[in-house]
């Protein structure tokens, strides 16, 4: 007997079967949904930045509210078990063990390619370095996986049925596709490739501490060695 794999985010709380189940008008909905927030979305949040030459902390404040409200006002999903879920020691040996070894790639990567500006940041600038390695994971990446994992599995889990692996490319690519905003095949590359880790991580462990503390340590990483500088739009306040 075949086990099911159910793709829910942790806070999803049971449902109707149509909605667990979508037939083909829901599931075109979804689809039409998937293509507005995480494809059109991306592609005017660039326009306002370069373009319109807005800062980016003020072109994404709507949109992160935005699906903040839905998923308060959503009956079927419970922010206090969402956020409730935590991990355990095996999967915290896991994140810090592939972290080790893919940490590790990526600084030899920064030292090669950069020689000249590895760890200049925290050396030239280390109260800067220090704020950003503080706020970085409390602004920036708690926002991002509950938007790219918590919403994402939420909402369109369903879509996906049994096939887990078909959720996870999806969600990566949407979120590798999310950097466009910066303007480089670099961020877009190595935010889908991170973003592969990130969505098996949560659909392993249904936890948002978990990628909340994966997706830190990798993006505190890239902008100590070096690698900043592909996640800068140059448009501040």
């Amino acid at each position: 007997m075949t086990a099911i794999i159910d793709l829910s985010a942790a806070g999803t709380m049971s449902r109707e079967l149509a909605i667990a189940m979508p037939g083909p008008g829901r599931r075109v909905r979804l689809v039409l949904e998937i293509a507005f927030f995480f494809i059109a979305a991306p592609l005017l949040a660039s326009y306002a930045l370069h373009a319109l030459r807005l800062p980016l902390f003020i072109v994404l404040q709507p949109v992160l509210l935005g699906f903040c409200v839905y998923l308060v006002w959503d009956r079927t999903f419970l922010l206090r078990r969402e956020l409730a879920r935590g991990f355990s020691l095996g999967d915290l040996a896991a994140i810090l063990g592939t972290f080790a070894v893919l940490g590790a790639a990526i600084a030899y990567a920064a030292y090669v390619l950069y020689p000249a500006g590895f760890l200049s940041f925290p050396r030239r600038v280390p109260r800067l370095w220090l704020t950003i390695m503080v706020l970085y994971p409390l602004l920036s990446v708690l926002a991002q996986e509950f938007v790219y994992r918590t919403f994402f599995f939420h909402r369109y889990g369903p879509l996906f049925g049994q096939s887990r692996w078909s959720a996870i490319v999806t969600n990566a690519a949407l979120f590798g596709f999310a950097h466009i905003i910066f303007g480089n095949w670099i961020a877009v590359l190595g935010t889908f490739l991170t973003g592969l880790l990130f969505a098996y991580r949560y659909e392993v462990t249904r936890s948002l501490w978990a990628v909340w503390l994966e997706h830190s340590l990798y993006g505190c990483l890239v902008f100590t060695v070096g690698f900043g500088r592909y996640f800068f739009t140059g448009i501040s306040i």
